[in-house]
């Protein structure tokens, strides 16, 4: 078994000599292991229990109470067992997406731009609980990304959290159910497409990460000619994360390979079902939807990554049938993207 390494992250993270030390440790365990655990207090670990709770009354409700809440704006909202797909093949999770919630009179939804919208939240009971949770797991995001510029030796501390100034920070509510004679899927070998995941799970278990692999190619997921879909899928080594009370798990996605040129591999990670059902929680710490990432090894290259265009393609393409799709492409939403990459400045 592997036993995964956990941190205490500092209040506060400055330019010290501790802060460094501890910069340092993260991207060692990520280059070890690909993971990492986050210590949390108990008023922590009571705003992420009511997460959960809150989260499996909602997916005890009906199938017409619970499809209601879905818009053809944005991709927050609730997304039923299979209509998720990953290599091609339909995973057996149920979603709920909570993307920025974007009031209808904002000037970007008012101009069309892709993925926007109001969150068609349940209640605000749930809208509250979901939020609490969310401000939690950003502010862990922030500090955790100041460390990490710490520990790549970068000379402006704040190389990563300049990216995320309002950040397209966004999470997933997912239930699995259990183990069944149709499939022991829960969802299929990927890569995440952001910068950094932090997740919360609940005792049961079923993640499965692969660690770094001497030799082994990672996909670079932002170009449409590689995938990492189903990569790897059967093949080992595979890392079972076992449950453990008062931790986060924290990996970093393709964004973040993208900036480091590979020093920091995003994670590959699958999820299989287990004797009962299961609940997670994963947060995504992402860069600003209009915010135009380049490698830090070449800053003023034309190797560049358009975050908006990338998160939407993403989507367009693991819900290709959702109503969100549909109104993107019949109204030629991806358009507007290509404005807003063009308006952006050069190098």
């Amino acid at each position: 078994m592997t036993h995964l390494q956990t941190f205490h992250i500092p209040q506060t993270v400055g330019a010290t000599d501790a802060d460094s030390r501890l910069g340092h440790d993260l991207i060692g365990a990520w280059q070890t292991d690909g993971i990492l655990q986050v210590a949390t207090e108990p008023a922590q670990d009571r705003v992420i229990t009511d997460a959960i709770e809150a989260s499996a009354r909602f997916f005890r409700l009906p199938m017409p109470v619970k499809a209601g809440h879905v818009s053809d704006l944005t991709y927050s909202g609730y997304i039923a067992s299979g209509e998720e797909v990953t290599a091609g093949e339909a995973d057996y999770s149920e979603i709920f997406t909570v993307c920025p919630d974007i009031a209808a009179d904002d000037p970007r939804v008012r101009h069309r731009w892709p993925c926007h919208g109001p969150v068609p939240w349940p209640d605000p009971g749930y809208a509250r609980r979901m939020r609490a949770l969310m401000d939690q797991f950003g502010s862990i995001g922030q500090r955790l990304l100041r460390l990490i510029a710490l520990g790549l030796d970068l000379a402006d501390l704040d190389a990563l959290t300049g990216l995320t100034t309002d950040g397209w920070h966004h999470m997933r509510v997912l239930r699995f159910p259990a183990l069944s004679e149709q499939t022991s899927r829960g969802i299929g070998a990927h890569t995440d497409y952001g910068l950094l995941v932090i997740a919360a799970q609940d005792d049961v278990g079923g993640l499965f990460i692969r660690p770094p692999v001497d030799g082994e190619r990672r996909n670079r997921n932002w170009l449409d000619t590689e995938s990492s879909a189903g990569r790897y899928e059967n093949e080992e080594p595979w890392t079972y994360v076992t449950p453990q009370p008062s931790v986060l798990t924290v990996f970093p996605g393709d964004i973040m390979q993208f900036l480091t040129g590979g020093r920091l591999l995003s994670t590959p990670h699958k999820v299989k079902l287990n004797t009962r059902e299961r609940f997670a929680l994963a947060y995504f710490h992402e860069p600003g939807f209009n915010t135009t990432i380049r490698p830090f090894a070449d800053p003023a290259g034309d190797d560049s990554i358009h975050y908006g265009t990338h998160f939407t393609n993403m989507f367009v393409r693991c819900y290709p049938d959702r109503v969100t799709t549909r109104r993107i492409e019949a109204e030629d939403r991806l358009s507007i993207l290509r404005d807003l990459r063009d308006q952006q400045p050069a190098g």
